[in-house]
């Protein structure tokens, strides 16, 4: 993954669903790393990374059209 940049991290699995879908939906391929520890599905976090050439595009979108409530 050396081409690719993390622009979002979330405990929560739904939050980086929506954000996957919002950059894809706008041309932007993006991925969801599960960095949850193995034996305690409880604990981690999930990060979405993107290609490093569209990384700030990808940040700008989630800052402008993502919100969670």
């Amino acid at each position: 993954m050396d081409n690719w940049e993390k622009v979002f991290t979330t405990e929560k699995l739904y939050q980086a669903e929506i954000v996957k879908e919002t950059l894809e939906d706008r041309g932007i391929n993006a991925v969801i790393l599960d960095k949850r520890d193995s034996s305690y599905n409880n604990f981690g976090y999930r990060e979405v990374y993107v290609e490093k050439s569209v990384a700030e595009q990808a940040t700008q979108i989630i800052k402008q059209d993502v919100q969670f409530e």
